[in-house]
């Protein structure tokens, strides 16, 4: 998510913004920030150009933490508490852009209470919001197969089974510093270099806690609800099984019909209701990655809005990873 653009004010550094700025020039008319965090892609599109921005978090204390600095953008800035799986409903209206930081911010890594990292000893919460059920809740009453599901789907854990059976063997788990500690015991020590054993696992878990990844398909959606013909959306994602799904949006919503058999009835499609300007994801450069390494693992994915209308969602055609269904086989 986002952060304020003056790495002197703040070290949550947007990741990626220049590029993106770059990439949706020229910045103009209305813009959704479906992800303000602290503020950074917002304050960057207005000083680009744009008239107006509704920003949109569902983390209420964001807007708090911003009251330091708001004022001084006066109706330019729109602050709407919400989803920006809600964006079209939200914004009542077209605009011209959309930018989506995924995942989670530095500015909530940072925070203990909140739960999220294994570095810092806090609550077993991850919820972005302040509603639904927290990480200790789903942990300690989801079933053996079901959170050895959740860490095989959202975080790509090998080991998911055995770390899932750990973990009900521990129940109750009341902080991130127990459960970093059931991760790592079912895990070989890791080498100088290697990334902490319980990344994989805090990563499915938090997606699990704040359905991210439900989230992402109906914003993308959303977002092609809200913007006018010419209207740009850019995402920002933070590992390879978000970058998929984006990548795989824009290919479904952009892909005109192949030739087929010259034999076969005609194949009727949807007229395609974004084109994309660059046809692979954008990277950080070596001078961004030297000041802010968070960006080594971000993929920044543009899309331009025809006149075509929305359609409906296809979660299969956009490869978007499914927990199975109980009963079930994986």
């Amino acid at each position: 998510m986002a952060a304020p653009a003056n790495p002197k004010e703040n070290p949550h550094i947007p990741v990626l913004i220049e590029p993106l700025i770059r990439a949706v020039e020229p910045v103009s008319g209305v813009w959704i920030d479906g992800t303000f965090g602290a503020g950074g892609y917002t304050r960057r599109l207005l000083k680009a150009g744009a008239e107006k921005v509704i920003a949109i978090d569902r983390d209420p204390t964001v807007f708090r933490m911003a009251a330091g600095w708001i004022d001084e953008y006066g109706d330019q800035l729109e602050l709407r508490e919400g989803t920006f799986s809600d964006m079209d409903s939200i914004a009542g209206g077209v605009v011209d852009g959309v930018v989506l930081d995924l995942g989670v911010s530095s500015m909530q890594l940072d925070q203990a209470e909140r739960g999220f990292s294994f570095l810092r000893e806090g609550p077993l919460d991850m919820r972005m919001g302040d509603d639904g059920p927290d990480a200790a809740g789903l942990l300690n009453s989801a079933d053996e197969a079901e959170i050895a599901d959740v860490l095989y789907h959202y975080g790509e854990e090998r080991a998911s089974r055995r770390i899932a059976r750990a973990i009900v063997a521990a129940r109750p788990l009341s902080t991130t510093a127990q459960l970093a500690e059931v991760i790592a015991s079912q895990l070989p020590r890791p080498k100088p270099g290697q990334s902490h054993p319980a990344t994989r696992s805090f990563q499915a878990v938090r997606i699990w806690v704040n359905d991210e990844f439900g989230q992402l398909a109906e914003g993308l959606a959303a977002a092609e609800r809200a913007l006018k013909p010419g209207g740009k959306l850019a995402v920002v994602s933070f590992h390879s099984l978000e970058d998929r799904v984006v990548k795989r949006f824009f290919q479904s919503r952009s892909a005109t019909a192949g030739g087929g058999s010259r034999h076969a009835p005609a194949e009727i499609v949807d007229a395609p209701t974004f084109t994309q300007p660059y046809r692979r994801a954008i990277g950080a450069d070596e001078g961004e990655l030297a000041v802010n390494p968070r960006a080594r693992s971000a993929f920044l994915r543009v899309g331009i809005r025809t006149d075509a209308p929305p359609r409906e969602l296809d979660r299969d055609a956009i490869a978007l990873p499914r927990l199975r269904q109980k009963g079930g086989a994986r």
